[in-house]
C-alpha cells in the first residue's frame, strides 16, 4: 500500500494535536440541518412555471459561451433495494425493462441536441442511479453509441468519464467492457464492510467483491477510483467503522466519499425498514466522524471538504490547490465551467443561468417524450443576485475560503458592502473560531471546513425558515 506524506492542505493537520481542531460541544451546537449546496439556489427553489421552452432557450443561449459540456445519465434500475437508499430508483430483476427506457433516453438526446452546438467538447460524462451496472454489456454499448451519435464523445486523455458501480452486480469483464467504452473513472458503492451492518441495510457485500474489482481497475489503469462509505448506519460503532476504514485504507482508493446517513423514513419508504433503536446515538455518530477524519488524514488523504477525501496526487486535490475545483449535482469535480445536461428520469441540468429538472415519476417522463417534448417539469432562471451568491457559495465550498476582492472584480460590485448583512450573520461563527477574516480573505478554519455547509447558509437568501423537514443534518 502506498502511504503518502500528509498534505498541508488538509483541514486536520497532523502536525498539530488533533484535539486542537475538534471541539465536540462546538460541533454539536452547529450541527443543524441544511443544504449540501450541489446547486445554488437549491432544488427546493425550482418552480413549475419553468418548462421545456425555457430550457430549450437556455440551451441555445449557452452555445454563445463555447463552454464544454458535461452529460449526466440517470439509470433508475436496481436489482434489489438497499434500506438506507434515498435515490430515485426502480427495483426489478428484469433487465429487459431497461430497453424502453433507453429508447426514451435516445429521444431526449435527440430533442436536446437539436438546440446545442454539438461541436462543443463533452469533457465530462457521468452515469448514476439507481445502479448503472444493472444494464447488460450490450445495453451499455448501445447507450454509449447513442450518446456519441447525438453529442460526440471525447477520446481526450483529459476527459472525465465516470460510472457508479455496485460490486455485487459487476465483475472483471464489466470493467474491461467499461474501459473499451471510454470510461476512465469508477466509483464503487461499499457503505460498510461489517456483516452485521450489511445485513441491517439489506446489502450483503463481502470485501472480496470490492477488492477484486479494485485490483482489476488498477491493472486496467483507470485514472481514478472512488469508494463510497456511509457513517451513521444501524449497528455502527466507532470501533466497527474504524475496522472498515482500516480495510479500505489497505485497498488504497484514490478517492473516498464518506457520507452522513440521513434517516428520513417519512420521505423515503425503504428507510422504514431500519429501526431507530439500531442507529448510533448522536454522540457515537460524531465519534465515528472524528475517528474517520483522523484515520484518513493520518493515512495521507487530503480532506477536500465535507465528506470527500483524496490522495494528494488526485485531480480533485490539484484542482482545489489551483482554485479550479467545482461543485455540481455529482459532488466535487475537477472540470470547471462546463454546462451540465442531465438526461433521464429525475435528472437536473445546469446550463448557463438556469436549472431544469425532469420528473421523478417514470410514467410522466415517458409521456412527455412520447409526445415529442422535452420532459422538463420545473426549474429556475437565476437572477443577477443568485448568480453572484452561487459563485460565492461554490468558491467557499470548493476553496474553503472567499476572496472578496476577486468577487468584487469578477462581478463589478463592492463585495464587502454587498455582503455586509451576511458578514454580520457570520460574526458568531467568527467568534467561535469557524472562520477568520484576513483583509478581503474570509477563510474557514479546520473546524469550519467540517461545518462548511453552515457557513454557506449565511449567503443563502432562499433558505426556508425551517430547514429540519427538507434537509439532512450537516454532520
Amino acid at each position: 500500500m502506498a502511504v503518502y506524506a500528509h498534505a498541508a492542505s488538509s483541514p486536520f493537520d497532523t502536525a498539530a494535536p488533533q484535539h486542537a481542531a475538534w471541539d465536540e460541544e462546538l460541533v454539536r451546537r452547529y450541527d443543524k440541518s441544511g443544504p449540501r449546496y450541489t446547486s445554488y439556489p437549491t432544488a427546493l427553489s425550482f418552480h413549475e412555471q419553468f418548462g421545456a421552452e425555457d430550457f430549450t432557450a437556455a440551451l441555445e443561449r449557452s452555445n454563445q459561451t463555447d463552454r464544454a459540456l458535461s452529460l449526466y445519465v440517470h439509470i433508475p434500475f436496481c436489482h434489489k433495494i438497499c434500506f438506507y437508499c434515498a435515490c430515485n430508483k426502480i427495483a426489478t430483476k428484469n433487465t429487459q425493462l431497461a430497453e424502453p427506457y433507453l429508447s426514451r433516453l435516445d429521444r431526449e438526446m435527440v430533442l436536446t441536441s437539436r438546440h446545442l452546438d454539438t461541436s462543443r467538447s463533452v469533457e465530462q460524462l457521468h452515469w448514476g442511479g439507481g445502479t448503472p451496472t444493472f444494464l447488460t454489456l450490450d445495453q451499455m454499448s448501445d447507450l454509449i453509441d447513442r450518446l456519441d451519435a447525438r453529442f460526440g464523445l471525447s477520446s481526450s486523455p483529459d476527459r472525465d468519464y465516470a460510472i457508479e458501480i455496485d460490486p455485487r452486480e459487476a465483475d472483471v469483464f464489466t470493467l474491461r467492457h467499461l474501459q473499451t467504452l471510454g470510461f476512465n473513472r469508477i466509483s464503487l458503492g461499499v457503505q460498510d464492510l461489517n456483516p452485521v451492518v450489511q445485513k441491517a441495510i439489506n446489502r450483503i457485500q463481502p470485501r472480496v467483491l470490492t477488492e477484486t474489482l479494485m485490483d482489476e481497475a488498477h491493472r486496467l489503469n483507470f485514472r481514478s477510483l472512488n469508494l463510497d462509505l456511509i457513517y451513521g448506519l444501524p449497528h455502527q460503532t466507532q470501533e466497527s467503522f474504524a475496522d472498515t476504514l482500516r480495510q479500505v485504507i489497505e485497498l488504497n482508493p484514490a478517492r473516498l466519499s464518506v457520507f452522513n446517513y440521513a434517516h428520513m423514513p417519512q420521505r423515503f419508504a425503504p428507510q422504514r425498514r431500519i429501526k431507530d433503536d439500531d442507529l448510533p446515538s448522536a454522540e457515537e455518530k460524531l465519534a465515528i466522524l472524528h475517528a474517520t477524519i483522523d484515520m484518513l488524514t493520518q493515512a495521507g488523504y487530503v480532506h477536500i471538504g465535507m465528506d470527500h477525501f483524496a490522495r494528494p496526487d488526485d485531480s480533485l486535490v490539484v484542482a482545489q490547490r489551483e482554485g479550479t475545483l467545482q461543485r455540481n449535482f455529482q459532488g466535487y469535480s475537477s472540470h470547471a465551467q462546463c454546462d451540465l445536461v442531465g438526461l433521464g428520469v429525475s435528472a437536473i441540468s445546469r446550463v448557463n443561468d438556469v436549472y431544469a429538472q425532469n420528473p421523478t415519476d417514470l410514467a410522466r417522463y415517458e409521456q412527455a417524450l412520447d409526445a415529442g417534448q422535452l420532459a422538463t417539469v420545473k426549474g429556475l432562471r437565476l437572477s443577477q443576485d443568485d448568480l453572484i451568491r452561487r459563485d460565492v457559495i461554490e468558491r467557499l465550498m470548493c476553496d474553503m475560503q472567499i476572496d472578496l476582492a476577486a468577487i468584487s472584480k469578477r462581478w463589478n460590485i463592492d463585495a464587502p458592502r454587498y455582503f455586509a448583512d451576511t458578514l454580520a450573520r457570520l460574526a458568531g461563527a467568527e467568534r467561535d473560531g469557524l472562520v477568520v477574516r484576513e483583509g478581503d480573505i474570509l477563510r474557514a478554519t479546520p473546524i469550519g471546513r467540517l461545518l462548511i455547509r453552515h457557513l454557506a447558509m449565511a449567503f443563502d437568501t432562499h433558505l426556508p425558515s425551517d430547514t429540519t423537514k427538507r434537509y439532512s443534518r450537516i454532520l
